[in-house]
């Protein structure tokens, strides 16, 4: 199959046991492949050079830094730009269709939407509201940027239209559930910084994708979590979700993987974000912006002021 006029981005820490099957899937696909990678000490690059010479390094903040580094920092050739996660893989059809339509694309369309379909412990989690999640990952050169938010960060359009590709990609990280729990301990620590920036304005996130209850999917659940669910008490939030997501959304359909699934991601971890925001109300004493600044600073490290 003929390349086509797309350059992949991928951003890689200790991604040997993902990253192959994720440069597989693209290899035949795109012009060029670019791993932004933040200083890996396994066998990350090893694997990613059978594929592409085109590696980076660069310290790690946040995903949304590091993505905007890697646009206005490489030096792309091609007229589209795609994000792929390093435990990412596109489809054989999501290659077979962008092959078909990215040299009859109107102009006017500067972006293209696809699926992500999640796999845990080896299973599709079809149901619980977590398919299709539409998420605008191929945009012309020039064209897009990423939100620089702590969590949820999305790539923002600046002029265009968008169309919604049928096929998919595959989300499918082969670590352990130990990793994965570790990982959200972390989210969990940003996702509360982040709620609290509601109220408080620690950070400044500046032009992002506005929160619309009619607008597109991550503008809705942006609008449906700013705008209802942090208004309602800590620790109730996280029972009604999950009871939303496992039986209204039918997320028992998902066997036991997805029982762990919607457990863990859908209550554990957001009852792990308000217990964090409580400790930090409950420590501090205080509930004025500089006190809780000053709390992330001593007990997580995080220097807000410099973050904003």
């Amino acid at each position: 199959m003929k390349k086509l006029p797309i350059s992949v981005i991928i951003l890689t820490y200790n991604e040997e046991k993902n990253i192959g099957d994720c440069l597989r899937s693209v290899h035949g696909l795109a012009d060029e492949i670019f791993i932004i990678d933040s200083y890996s000490t396994d066998k990350t690059l090893e694997i990613v050079r059978k594929y592409t010479d085109k590696i980076y390094q660069h310290p790690f903040e946040t995903q949304a830094k590091q993505f905007n580094w890697a646009l206005n920092n490489l030096p792309i050739a091609s007229e589209w730009i795609m994000r792929l996660d390093a435990d990412e893989t596109a489809t054989p059809e999501l290659v077979s269709e962008l092959s078909q339509i990215i040299f009859n694309i109107s102009r006017s369309v500067t972006a293209l939407y696809v699926k992500r379909r999640v796999y845990f412990m080896g299973r599709w989690i079809k149901h619980g509201g977590y398919y299709p999640i539409w998420l605008l990952r191929i945009w012309r050169n020039g064209k897009g940027f990423c939100e620089e938010r702590w969590m949820d960060e999305h790539i923002k359009l600046s002029d265009g239209e968008v169309e919604f590709l049928k096929n998919d990609i595959i989300d499918e990280n082969h670590k352990s559930l130990h990793w994965w729990i570790g990982k959200h301990n972390n989210y969990a620590t940003r996702e509360a910084i982040d709620i609290l920036n509601l109220k408080y304005k620690f950070l400044n996130y500046g032009n992002t994708v506005s929160a619309k209850l009619l607008g597109a999917q991550e503008q809705r659940k942006r609008y449906i979590k700013e705008k209802i669910y942090v208004n309602v008490p800590l620790f109730v939030r996280p029972f009604f979700y999950f009871l939303y997501r496992y039986f209204i959304k039918l997320g028992f359909l998902d066997g036991r993987e997805g029982l762990i699934w919607h457990l863990l991601q859908g209550f554990w971890y957001r009852f792990l974000v308000d217990a964090k925001i409580y400790e930090i109300f409950k420590k501090c004493g205080k509930k004025d912006k500089e006190s809780i600044k000053s709390f992330i600073k001593t007990e997580y490290g995080i220097n807000l002021d410099e973050n904003s």
